[in-house]
């Protein structure tokens, strides 16, 4: 009998969670081992369960899905990840094609595409959505120009960038400090140095930016 493939959901949208795991376990030879709502979930499920592959969504509350990519790609580098976002912000799909993800599909895609790109996955293929693809191809002619301040975000470590997500999100100093087991002290310093490095006033200039990323749902 052929094992199915095990799939890990990561999407903090409920519903969107619930309608592709009904989906996909319309076909005997996947199963859903698991679902997280947000992308430090993710990675503690991913290290916990060992999926074949990741569904996870770019947008995601506490870590992202670029960052949470990153860190499974590192301890699990046998696992597959296909993105399903909204966006197709080119300054990041390059990042996670680097990154070494094995998929990057609009929500817009059809589950048939969906179905397709997790068998592909599992061949070591690269699926893309047509919109994605025409991005790459396009770029390919006129590279997107990443701003000075783009480019420093790529700069900050990994702490700094999950403390910057933090704040863009509304949490406040007390609660990182708790959310990510550090001093008070740790936090106010990384807010500072993060601040200084990307040449903004308030959380509100760091929160405009997250979106413009699409690291944060306008709507969080």
């Amino acid at each position: 009998m052929i094992k199915p493939i095990r799939i890990l959901l990561a999407d903090d949208h409920t519903i969107v969670r619930q309608g592709l795991a009904r989906l996909l376990e319309e076909q005997p030879d996947l199963e859903i081992i698991g679902e997280a709502i947000n992308g430090q979930v993710v990675v503690d499920m991913a290290l916990e369960l060992v999926p074949d592959i990741i569904i996870m969504d770019i947008a995601m509350p506490l870590l992202n899905g670029i960052e949470a990519a990153k860190r499974v790609r590192k301890s699990l580098p046998d696992c597959k990840i296909l993105i399903l976002s909204m966006y197709s912000h080119e300054h990041y799909i390059h990042q996670l094609l680097e990154t070494g993800i094995s998929g990057y599909l609009l929500k817009e895609s059809s589950g048939q595409d969906i179905i397709k790109a997790i068998k592909g996955a599992m061949r070591n293929e690269t699926f893309l959505s047509p919109a994605i693809s025409q991005k790459i191809e396009d770029s390919q002619y006129s590279p997107h120009k990443k701003s000075s301040r783009e480019k420093r975000y790529e700069e900050l470590s990994n702490r700094e960038r999950e403390v910057f997500q933090l704040i863009a999100e509304g949490f406040s100093t007390r609660q990182i400090t708790d959310l990510l087991c550090i001093s008070t002290s740790t936090v106010k310093s990384h807010r500072a140095k993060i601040m200084e490095k990307l040449g903004l006033k308030s959380p509100v200039q760091l929160g405009r930016f997250a979106i413009k990323l699409g690291l944060v749902d306008p709507d969080f």
